[in-house]
């Protein structure tokens, strides 16, 4: 895998303008960091800074946001826009899951992922297309393989990746007359914070038979800097021509 901390010799996002959600761990750090490297400026936010990163509002900096509180998020949205004056990328990542077995379902589970996974990138979508149209730029939100496949003990987070899915579609027909491009990236397992907890809320006694149906066909987990790939491929001038997509990374999970 080639270094990504050096900035390559043509950069090419150099300058371009981009907001990364969920961008203090796992694939948002991962995306974040690979647009700077790319010559990006870039505005972050996470529930809590991690990782290293300072908290501090501003360019290459994780702000502190709850995204499933309104009126956090919108001031966010419009901090971002005007501390990077304007926006071409905008990167959905943050994403919340839980296993839950039926029976033990609760509103409580299902409203805190519907609002992380779809409400959130929905809304932010919607406060950011002004400035997406004026700079004829593009949208990437971090689906998953959870979106288009059932998984066990994974009702709530499969529900809400697929809203995600489909409302990004929808979008991506929405903001077409407007020259803006939206797209999925969906991952199977990756090396992250988020599946340690997921694999940690997983019932103690899961039927294995279930949980391998959720196994690669190359095994081990992708790390994070695989997905990021794809998310800037997306966000790049050579995906000019693809929105409404969805770009499966998944090692052959759903072959």
């Amino acid at each position: 895998m080639s270094d990504q901390s050096t900035t390559p010799p043509h950069p090419r996002f150099a300058g371009r303008r981009v907001i990364v959600t969920g961008a203090a761990g796992g694939i948002g750090r991962a995306v974040a960091d690979l647009f700077r490297a790319e010559g990006a400026r870039v505005v972050g936010t996470d529930l809590a800074p991690v990782g290293g990163h300072s908290g501090r509002s501003g360019l290459d900096d994780v702000v502190p946001c709850d995204l499933t509180d309104d009126a956090a998020r919108d001031a966010f949205v419009a901090a971002a826009l005007a501390e990077l004056g304007g926006l071409d990328v905008l990167c959905h990542v943050a994403g919340v899951q839980r296993f839950a077995p039926i029976g033990t379902l609760t509103p409580e589970l299902l409203r805190l992922q519907f609002d992380v996974n779809a409400l959130a990138p929905i809304m932010i979508t919607q406060g950011c297309a002004d400035a997406l149209a004026e700079s004829g730029g593009n949208v990437v939100a971090v689906a998953s393989i959870a979106a288009v496949t059932g998984q066990p003990y994974n009702a709530a987070y499969c529900a809400s990746k697929a809203a995600l899915l489909l409302g990004m579609r929808s979008l991506a027909i929405d903001l077409g007359s407007r020259e803006v491009r939206v797209n999925c990236v969906s991952p199977g397992g990756v090396d992250t914070p988020l599946i340690e907890t997921a694999l940690a809320s997983l019932p103690p006694d899961a039927d294995p038979a279930l949980i391998s149906r959720m196994s690669p066909a190359v095994p081990g987990l992708m790390a994070p800097d695989d997905i990021a790939a794809a998310v800037l491929y997306l966000a790049s001038d050579a995906a000019a021509s693809v929105t409404g997509a969805n770009l499966v990374v998944d090692r052959g999970t759903l072959w």
